[in-house]
């Protein structure tokens, strides 16, 4: 079986992990702040997802959210980057709207991504210029839109700092309506439908988004930093990913914001 099928039968199986396992009680615990929170089944699920690829492909390297791979500084061989619960905050509050991501690079290049709706049991996957899928259906190519008749994403309180805010207030002013769904994977999905048509972050992980980009990138969406550099395999960076249209627009909100640059590039250690 090859690497794709096998992530398709993988996120399935910790999805189903994941339903089981959060019947039972589960400790809740907070990480880098008070609202950063890890419980048990972010924990274990990770585990469950490191421990069946390396039985299956013993030199493959795994980086997820909750600590394996923190060792790792380069991109050669198999890289699966995964993020076992995204949305956590969602799991512990609501019981729904988190997802299972995962992207896969081989020396640094993309091969494929693959999210998993837990509570819906939807799978949005796609492997590396062979389009993208939810489920087994095929998910339309992206509709150029303009902002002022599109929904778009964020995390408000993200940039609520005075560094940010102003670009980004324009933006959402600019837009039709800004939607927060607590989950950057289910953002890209929705992205993937054309649900909404941009979203943007000043502060991703490579787990939050590496599955979503690719999936993405096979519908024709554009994903940058806020500069409209590459996103980086390794380390937190800015997402902004929308339709052609919408995400040179977002860009030309952000070119001569000198404050935002400064504070991103501090922020980010760039």
């Amino acid at each position: 079986m090859d690497i794709y099928n096998f992530g398709k039968e993988l996120i399935v199986k910790a999805g189903q992990f994941v339903e089981t396992r959060m019947t039972k009680e589960f400790k809740v615990d907070s990480k880098s702040n008070p609202n950063d929170l890890v419980t048990d089944v972010d924990k274990e699920t990770e585990q469950f997802l490191y421990t069946e690829i390396q039985e299956k492909f013993p030199d493959h390297r795994i980086i997820g959210e909750e600590g394996h791979g923190e060792s790792i500084t380069d991109t050669k061989g198999v890289i699966w980057i995964v993020d076992p619960i995204d949305g956590t905050l969602n799991f512990v509050h609501q019981g729904e709207n988190f997802a299972i991501s995962i992207g896969v690079f081989i020396d640094g290049e993309p091969y494929c991504g693959l999210i998993y709706d837990c509570m819906k049991r939807d799978l949005y996957h796609a492997k590396y210029q062979q389009g993208a899928f939810l489920n087994d259906q095929p998910l339309a190519h992206a509709k150029n839109e303009p902002l002022s008749k599109s929904l778009i994403a964020t995390n408000p309180k993200r940039i609520l700092r005075e560094e940010t805010k102003d670009s980004f207030f324009n933006i959402m002013a600019a837009s039709r309506s800004v939607r927060s769904y607590g989950s950057a994977a289910l953002e890209f999905a929705m992205l993937a439908k054309g649900q909404i048509a941009a979203l943007l972050f000043i502060k991703l992980h490579p787990w939050d988004y590496t599955g979503g980009q690719i999936i993405t990138g096979e519908l024709g969406y554009k994903t940058t930093d806020i500069h409209g550099n590459a996103l980086p395999l390794l380390g937190t960076t800015s997402v902004i990913s929308g339709n052609p249209e919408i995400h040179s627009d977002i860009l030309e909100f952000f070119k001569n914001d000198k404050t935002l640059h400064t504070f991103h590039d501090d922020f980010h250690n760039l």
